[in-house]
Formats: C-alpha cells, sequence, structure tokens
C-alpha cells in the first residue's frame, strides 16, 4: 500500500477530494516520516498545530476547494511563518517568533495547506554550510555526507528525503536552483515579482525570489501558480504542461560550461544527453553563445554584497559577535562596495539584460546546467572558510527571467541537475518542457534509499 506522504500533490488532493484519504492522515503521514528521517536535519522547526491545521482543512474539504487544501508544504526559515521561530538560520535572531505569515505563505494557507514546519538554511542565506552555527546543516539525502547546498538547504532535503513533496525556499543567486539540483528534485525561481517577497528576510532586494522546490515539475508549477501574486497578469506556470517540447526553439548554453576546468566530465556527458533527448522529443537544438558568463556573475556579485550589507548593518552594529565568521566575512564584500561601484553594476545589470534578450532572439528557451560539480563533500568545508560552489544560476537573478533546475542523472550516485530559462513570464514554457524531459526519462522517478 502507498504510503500517503508518497503521494503527489494532484494524486493526494485528488484522494482528499473523493474521501478516500483525510488531510489528517495525510498531514501524520509526513509526520511520521520527519520523525523517522532526523539525520537528514531537514526541519529545524515542526508546526505544533500541523495537525489542527489538518482538521480545519478537513471541514473545508466538502465545500469543493482548491487543490491545495490539505496538502502539507514547508517553508525556508528566511521566511516568516506566524507564530513559529523565525531566525534565519542565525543566533543573531535568536527567539523572534514571526507576527504573520510572509505573503506566499499566508496564499498557501487561505487555500487550506497545512504547515509542516520550518527548514534548515544558510545562515541569512548567505554561504554555508557552517557548522559552527547552533542549528546543524541538513544533509543530502543521496549520501549525507555531501552538502545539500544553499541556501535552500533544508527544503531541498526535505523534499528529496520524501519528507514533504513541496517546500517555499528563496533565490537570489541561485538558492532555490542549487540545492534542488544537487537533491535531485526541482526548483524553480519564478519571473522577478511575479511572487511576493514580503515576510521574508531580504538579502538582495533586487535580485531576491521566492518560489518552491518540488519532487516533479507539475508539483512546482502548481505551487507556483498558488502562489503568484496579482494572477491575472501573469500566465499559470501550469497552462501549457501537456504542450510537450514540439518545436521548441532551444539555445543550448554550451559555452557556458564545457570549457570550465570545472565543469566535472558526468556533468558535460549528462548535459549533452540532456540536449539530445530534447531533441527527440521535438524540440530544436542550436549551440549559440551566451555573452561572457563572468560578467553577469560580476555585477550580480556588486549588487548583492552592497544590498547585503546594508540589510544587515543595524544587526552588525549591536550582534556582530553572535554572526558566524563565514557569513562576516561575505558581508566584509559589501564594505569594499563605493557608491560609484554600485551604480555601475546597476548599469551593468541594464546592458546585460538587453545583451541576454539579443542573445535569446529567435529561441524561446535556454538550456544549460545549474551547477557544474554534484554536491560537495562536508569535508570540503571546516566552518572557517567559505567555499564557492560553480553555479550557472545567478545571471537570471540579475536579469529578473524564471528559471527551472531538474534532474538529469547522477555523477558517483549523487544527482546533476540542467536548467531551463526563458523570457520573463515564461514559465509555462519552461514548465511545459521540463515535464515533457520528466516524463521521458527515469531520474526524477528515483529516491534515494534509507
Amino acid at each position: 500500500m502507498t504510503n500517503p506522504a508518497d503521494l503527489s500533490i494532484p494524486e493526494a488532493a485528488a484522494a482528499l477530494r473523493a474521501g478516500s484519504l483525510s488531510a489528517r492522515a495525510l498531514t501524520q503521514a509526513h509526520l511520521d516520516r520527519i520523525a523517522a528521517r532526523p539525520a537528514l536535519r531537514a526541519f529545524t522547526t515542526l508546526n505544533p498545530e500541523a495537525l489542527a491545521e489538518a482538521d480545519r482543512a478537513d471541514a473545508l474539504l466538502a465545500q469543493s476547494p482548491g487543490q491545495f487544501c490539505g496538502i502539507p508544504f514547508a517553508v525556508k526559515d528566511l521566511i516568516d511563518a506566524a507564530g513559529l521561530p523565525a531566525t534565519s538560520g542565525s543566533a543573531v535572531l535568536a527567539g523572534r517568533i514571526a507576527p504573520q505569515d510572509a505573503d506566499a505563505v499566508a496564499r498557501l494557507r487561505a487555500q487550506g495547506a497545512v504547515l509542516l514546519g520550518k527548514t534548515a538554511t544558510y545562515e541569512f542565506a548567505m554561504v554555508g554550510p557552517d557548522l559552527t552555527l547552533p542549528d546543524p546543516p541538513a544533509r543530502n539525502p543521496w549520501n549525507r555526507a555531501h552538502i545539500t547546498g544553499g541556501s535552500s538547504s533544508g527544503s531541498a532535503a526535505a523534499v528529496a528525503g520524501g519528507l514533504t513533496r513541496m517546500a517555499l525556499g528563496t533565490d537570489t543567486g541561485g538558492s532555490i536552483r542549487a540545492p534542488a539540483a544537487y537533491c535531485g528534485a526541482v526548483g524553480l525561481k519564478p519571473s522577478y515579482g511575479r511572487t511576493s517577497r514580503a515576510g521574508a528576510f531580504h538579502l538582495s532586494p533586487s535580485l531576491d525570489h521566492i518560489g518552491p522546490i518540488a519532487a516533479t515539475v507539475e508539483e512546482a508549477a502548481l505551487t507556483l501558480d498558488a502562489i503568484t501574486e496579482t494572477p491575472e497578469i501573469w500566465r499559470p506556470a501550469l497552462g501549457q504542461l501537456q504542450r510537450g517540447a514540439q518545436n521548441l526553439r532551444l539555445l543550448y548554453a554550451r559555452d557556458w560550461f564545457a570549457s570550465d576546468p570545472q565543469a566535472s566530465p558526468a556533468l558535460i556527458r549528462a548535459m549533452d544527453d540532456a540536449a539530445a533527448q530534447f531533441s527527440l522529443l521535438g524540440a530544436r537544438i542550436t549551440l549559440a553563445p551566451l555573452p561572457d558568463y563572468a560578467t553577469y556573475e560580476a555585477a550580480a556579485s556588486v549588487i548583492l554584497h552592497a544590498e547585503a550589507l546594508d540589510q544587515h548593518q543595524a544587526l552588525i552594529r549591536d550582534h556582530a559577535p553572535r554572526y558566524g565568521r563565514p557569513t562576516l566575512q561575505c558581508l566584509a564584500f559589501g564594505a569594499a562596495i563605493l557608491p560609484q561601484d554600485l551604480a555601475a553594476a546597476r548599469d551593468a545589470q541594464t546592458r546585460l539584460t538587453a545583451a541576454m534578450q539579443s542573445a535569446m532572439a529567435g529561441f524561446d528557451l535556454i538550456l544549460l546546467p545549474t551547477t557544474l560539480t554534484p554536491a560537495l563533500p562536508f569535508s570540503a568545508f571546516d566552518g572557517e572558510k567559505a567555499v564557492w560552489t560553480p553555479m550557472r544560476t545567478i545571471p537570471f537573478n540579475l536579469t529578473g527571467q524564471p528559471a527551472l533546475s531538474f534532474p538529469i542523472g547522477f555523477d558517483n550516485g549523487l544527482p546533476l541537475g540542467a536548467q531551463l530559462a526563458g523570457p520573463i513570464g515564461d514559465e509555462d514554457l519552461i514548465c511545459a518542457a521540463a515535464h515533457a524531459f520528466e516524463r521521458s526519462t527515469d531520474h526524477s522517478a528515483q529516491r534515494p534509499t534509507y
């Protein structure tokens, strides 16, 4: 018999509406799974009212509610959930209780979704894993000696570890997509402005996004539609899910990774295989250049560090000794950025956004890797220094374009992920293409064993 915790969101929603499953039983199955897999360290706090919320959802089910009534979910501890601790993974905010739900959480709860709890994050969504902080870092479900990636670390571990089908995360430079790639889940960074960031601790307001990590593309699309602010101005991410990849024009950005010495050979092979699979699905694949990756990373880095320091000025003044050392080192970069440096980076952002649009002329979507390697082992981190993992994510934070990470294979038992990115507002095309790939392969169907 299938454990209710293993039902997809559409399957669980159908069972709830049919009366063959209760929200209480579904929530209890998830809580039992969380209790059975503590070594993942995915959750920092469980919601003591989860079963009561499930009972309220059961009372609503007779009223033909929406898709998320009675569906459990989790939230990164950078995003507020009323009445629960909200520390952003830092001793600086120890004891803080969220006064109200963040907008994205409120939208899900208003539809009857059941909050399981808060998931681990790197301190203030910056760098990690920091082994010196009060909350231990989340562990990769495929190999607990390896990281999950940051900063939505616990959300990715929770989804990949079967603790929840969906969790909310934040993405400023790749913090939804990289953990999803490292853990074999789906991570969707929406278009800038599609989801409200109110109620989340800002890292860099110009680059911050809230979006889902989910077990499948369909579940990520469902969640994005559920948390979309002013949905009347955005096309539903789920709207074209069955169109497939037929006749989509994909720019295969191989020049952004294949010659990089950090790229693992397995990643390069998996990307080429993914491009071939999209071709078999009817997409038209073209090898074409994109503007220099390093220029996007440099401009985004200046903006991120300058804005991060601005967000932390008061907290540093009053609580500097309570910060983790890697986080303080990261914030120190912001102190070296002059106003003219930030102005130049913002000018570059405008030019680079236009350059990306120009490069995409004649194409629907871009295909590229999420990270250049599988997840690193914890042994690469000593808690006293920042270790940068090679990714190809931050350009789309700079341009505001949507991008989705999805599984494409494994390297020595650890997942690898690719991205599809497109013009602002084209989440529906991205999800349609990724869904077609997902259905034609078994990468997303594989799960770690316990």
